[in-house]
C-alpha cells in the first residue's frame, strides 16, 4: 500500500514539474510579444528571431554541457532516462522515512523545468540590446552564456557548490527560492556589460545631454506579452516548491500562486501611481514594467510572506523600477524595454527583503550571493562580448541601424504597409 502510494505522489510530482515548466516555456511567448512591442517596427522581425532562436539555443546547450555543470552528471543528458534506478532507490529511502522524505520526480522532468529557466535568463538579455545589435553577435553570446556563464552560477548557488572552491553561499546563508538573482538579476548582468559594450541606439540622446523618447510600435503586443509574462511566472514561481503531492506541499504551492499573484498587482500600482505624480500621466510601459517588477521581487521569497507583505513588496518593486528607469536614462545607458532596471535593481531588491520573512536567509548570505553572481555573470559576459566586437563586431552599422534590423539581419519586414 505504502509503495502505490509513493507512486501515486511521484507520478503527480512529476507531473506537476512538467505542467509548470511547460507554463514557465509560454515566458518566452511573453518576453517575445513584450520585446516586439516596445521597439519601433523597423525592428520587430530581428527581435522575434532572437527570442525564438536563443529558446533552441538554450535548449540545446544546457542539454549538451549545462545541466551537467550546474547540477553534475554526463554531457548530453547520458542516461537521464535510466529512472527506475532513481524511482527503488527513492522508494527504499522514502519507506525508511515513513514516505515523507525529500521530493522524488523523474530526473528527465527536472531538466526541462530547468531548462526553461535557462531560456528565461538569456530572454532578458535580448530587450536590453534591441535595435541595434548583430543577430549572429547575440546568438554567439547565447550559446556561451546558456552553455557556461549561467550554468556556472547555478552550481554555485541551487547545485550547492563552492564558489571557485573558496566558499559556500549555502553555508553563508544565501537564499533565492526562484531566482531574482540566480535567473534575473545574472540576466540584467549580462545584458548590461551589453549595452555598455554597445553604446546608446542612435537619436536616443542629444548632443546636450537630452533625454529622446523612442516609443515602440505596439504597445497593445507588449500589453499581451506582460499579461503572458504574468500567467507564466505561476509556474516560474509554484513549480519551485518541488513537490505537490502532499498537504503541506499542496499549501505551500498555493501560497507560492496567491503571493506571486499579489506581489505583480502590488508593482503594477506602485509603478503606475508613481508615474502618475512624475508625468501627469498614467503611463503604460511603467505599468507593465511595475507588475514585471513586482514579479521579479517575490520570486527570491513567495512562500514565507503574508498576502499583505506581498503586496507591500511589489508595491516597493513598482517604484523603484520607476526610479531606476528614469535614473540610468539619466546616465545614459539605453535599455529599450528596462529590463536591466526590472531584472537587475528588482532582482537585487528581491534576494534584500528575504531575511525579512525567512529567517534561514541572512542579510549577509544574501549580500554576498548577489555580489558573486553579478561580479561572475559581469565579468565573464564583458570578456565575451570583447572577443565578439573584436571579431565580428558587436553593431549594426548607422546605415541598417537607420533602415532597421529587420532588412538588413532578416531580409523581411513585420508590417510591410507601414513604415517606422
Amino acid at each position: 500500500m505504502q509503495s502505490q502510494i509513493f507512486e501515486l505522489q511521484y507520478a503527480l510530482d512529476t507531473f506537476y514539474f512538467l505542467v509548470c515548466g511547460a507554463l514557465v516555456m509560454w515566458m518566452a511567448a511573453g518576453f517575445t510579444m513584450l520585446e516586439a512591442g516596445l521597439v519601433r517596427s523597423k525592428n520587430t522581425v530581428e527581435i522575434l528571431t532572437k527570442n525564438i532562436t536563443l529558446f533552441a539555443t538554450a535548449c540545446t546547450m544546457y542539454m549538451i554541457c549545462g545541466y551537467a555543470i550546474m547540477y553534475g552528471g554526463d554531457w548530453f543528458l547520458s542516461g537521464i532516462a535510466s529512472d527506475e534506478t532513481l524511482v527503488k532507490d527513492a522508494l527504499t529511502t522514502s519507506a525508511e522515512n515513513g514516505f515523507e522524505g525529500d521530493s522524488v520526480y523523474s530526473a528527465a522532468s527536472d531538466f526541462f523545468f530547468q531548462v526553461v529557466f535557462v531560456a528565461t535568463c538569456m530572454s532578458i538579455v535580448s530587450g536590453a540590446v534591441a535595435e541595434r545589435m548583430k543577430l549572429w553577435a547575440f546568438l554567439i553570446f547565447a550559446v556561451v552564456m546558456t552553455g557556461f556563464i549561467y550554468p556556472l552560477e547555478g552550481s554555485w548557488t541551487w547545485g550547492g557548490n563552492d564558489v571557485f572552491g573558496l566558499f559556500s553561499l549555502t553555508a553563508m546563508g544565501f537564499s533565492d527560492f526562484a531566482g531574482s538573482g540566480i535567473v534575473h538579476m545574472a540576466g540584467a548582468a549580462a545584458a548590461l556589460s551589453g549595452v555598455l559594450f554597445l553604446g546608446a541606439r542612435k537619436g536616443k540622446y542629444g548632443p546636450n545631454g537630452e533625454i529622446r523618447a523612442i516609443p515602440g510600435a505596439n504597445l497593445p503586443l507588449a500589453a499581451l506579452g506582460t499579461l503572458i509574462l504574468w500567467m507564466g511566472w505561476f509556474g516560474f514561481n509554484g513549480g519551485s516548491v518541488l513537490k505537490l503531492g502532499d498537504i503541506a506541499s499542496a499549501n505551500a504551492v498555493a501560497m507560492v500562486f496567491l503571493n506571486t499573484n499579489a506581489a505583480a498587482a502590488g508593482g503594477a500600482i506602485g509603478a503606475l501611481l508613481l508615474a502618475r505624480l512624475i508625468f501627469g500621466k498614467a503611463d503604460l510601459t511603467m505599468l507593465l514594467n511595475g507588475a514585471l517588477a513586482g514579479l521579479v521581487a517575490i520570486t527570491a521569497e513567495p512562500s514565507t510572506p503574508s498576502a499583505l507583505q506581498a503586496t507591500l513588496f511589489g508595491l516597493i518593486a513598482g517604484a523603484i523600477v520607476v526610479l531606476s528607469i528614469l535614473a540610468l536614462d539619466k546616465i545614459k545607458i539605453d535599455d529599450p524595454v528596462g529590463a536591466i532596471s526590472v531584472h537587475g535593481v528588482v532582482g537585487l531588491f528581491g534576494l534584500l527583503i528575504v531575511p525579512i520573512t525567512n529567517p534561514v536567509a541572512s542579510l549577509l548570505g544574501q549580500i554576498a550571493g548577489a555580489a558573486t553572481i553579478f561580479i561572475w555573470v559581469f565579468v565573464a559576459s564583458s570578456i565575451v562580448w570583447a572577443i565578439i566586437r573584436a571579431t565580428i563586431g558587436l553593431r549594426i552599422s548607422e546605415e541598417d541601424e537607420y533602415e532597421g534590423a529587420d532588412i538588413a539581419e532578416c531580409g523581411m519586414e513585420a508590417y510591410p504597409e507601414f513604415t517606422n
